[in-house]
């Protein structure tokens, strides 16, 4: 943290300084929750509660009956650009980010090309810094072009700026090579984050069971989640690594890893928004934008899901934003692309566990931000004075239609077209610097 006396003995109204007013403070990581001010400056927040002495804001931002909190941190993010520039741009989707109160969001590494080097980290932060309006970070890659073969020069990558390794979608099929990897891991303090799946059980786009079967779709079992993610917790135990769990998506595996854990493993884990909301019965006739990897599974898998969130077993909500251009789904279901364009209502589904589960508008917050700063080993997520002025601004009572032409996202394949949501983001602020706002309604 930087010194907040020094910081505030030269206070000018010449300078960037921004009060926030009569706002429902909500701070998860100092157990706040009470209407208070927040004042900012050069990128800093410096004071809650009383205006510093000397104090001049540029800009004053009621937030009356509105909730002040961190800016969201979005685990699973892809920006496309680099490769997929028809699909998205690293422009385009912060500026969604940032319509979706995200300020910080973490790119896997299956971009083209593959960020298995220190060019393409020092090239995604440069271009991040230059065009794009949230701040990113990425993890690298697991293994050489996520071949699955060859270790990654993982401690460089994390010299060079990521903050975890990942070998995304595509399976590490060794189980030894698998044990080197978080071997090599755990001896530089790198967070590995899995997407557990069993290459042999994944030959799919659909939850193995009746809709499938009646829609004649090929199935991806349960087991292939659960086998992968059995096998990854053996090798965790073996080598200490700490090791994120990516996307849930079955009963079976919460239970696997509340188990994990309560035996004292190094593993957290996330579940996806949609997963929270929707079922393999969504897919209804072929709905392409239902398609998403890991697939949709049944009530049952979901009431799981969302009871794993609840109790802590899951620490995180992710939007899995995967933007497409609008031919990817145009195909029969399993030639289309899997993935959503999520960021833009990740809050709102969000919040919807406050109704549904009975969670309390602080822990779903916490869900957002606290913890996903703590995934990455990130001073963010928090209003802490001396912290990055990085905060989300919303209405929690402001109801909205998600029109997918209205989408600041590039990608409009959202299977929530049509759908009532409450929450609305109304400013976002990164670093300081108010980086989107509408017109609050009164």
């Amino acid at each position: 943290m930087p010194d907040i006396t020094q910081l505030t003995s030269n206070l000018s109204s010449n300078s960037s300084a921004i009060s926030i007013i009569n706002g429902r403070v909500i701070d998860p990581a100092n157990q706040i929750d009470q209407q208070m001010d927040i004042h900012l400056y050069q990128g800093k927040i410096i004071a809650l509660g009383n205006t510093p002495e000397n104090f001049a804001a540029q800009q004053i931002i009621d937030a009356s009956r509105q909730v002040v909190c961190p800016g969201l941190i979005d685990l699973r993010f892809r920006l496309r650009d680099r490769g997929y520039e028809t699909k998205g741009s690293i422009a385009s989707e912060t500026r969604a980010a940032v319509a979706g109160g995200v300020t910080a969001l973490c790119c896997p590494p299956d971009t083209d090309p593959i960020i298995d080097n220190a060019a393409m980290v020092k090239l995604i932060r440069l271009k991040s810094e230059t065009e794009g309006v949230a701040k990113v970070y990425t993890l690298s890659a697991l293994t050489q072009q996520l071949e699955g073969e060859k270790l990654s020069e993982m401690r460089k990558l994390k010299d060079a700026g990521c903050v975890g390794t990942t070998n995304a979608l595509h399976p590490v099929k060794s189980t030894l090579v698998m044990r080197r990897a978080l071997e090599y891991a755990a001896s530089h303090d790198i967070t590995v984050f899995i997407q557990a799946v069993d290459p042999w059980l994944s030959d799919g786009c659909a939850h193995e069971g009746a809709v499938s079967t009646r829609l004649g779709l090929a199935g991806i079992p349960v087991s292939a989640e659960t086998i992968a993610i059995s096998r990854d917790l053996q090798l965790i135990e073996l080598t200490g690594a700490k090791a994120h769990f990516c996307q849930l998506s079955s009963a079976k595996a919460v239970q696997i890893i509340q188990q994990a854990q309560q035996d004292g493993l190094p593993v957290t884990a996330d579940v996806t928004a949609h997963h929270l909301h929707l079922t393999d019965m969504d897919i209804g006739y072929f709905d392409s934008n239902c398609h998403v990897i890991p697939p949709l599974r049944t009530q049952r898998d979901q009431d799981a899901l969302r009871q794993g969130l609840k109790s802590g077993i899951i620490s995180n909500i992710v939007s899995d934003h995967q933007p497409h251009s609008s031919d990817a789904k145009l195909a029969p279901f399993a030639e289309t692309k899997a993935g959503i364009s999520a960021v833009e209502t990740l809050l709102p589904l969000a919040l919807k566990m406050i109704d549904i589960q009975g969670m309390n508008l602080s822990e779903v917050i916490e869900r957002l931000t606290l913890q996903p700063a703590r995934i990455l080993n990130l001073a963010e997520g928090t209003l802490s004075i001396g912290a990055d002025a990085d905060i989300c601004i919303f209405d929690p009572e402001a109801y909205w239609i998600v029109d997918r032409e209205k989408l600041l996202s590039q990608g409009k394949n959202t299977p929530f077209h049509g759908w009532e949501l409450k929450g609305k983001v109304t400013y976002t602020i990164k670093s300081g610097e108010v980086v989107f706002a509408i017109e609050k309604k009164l």
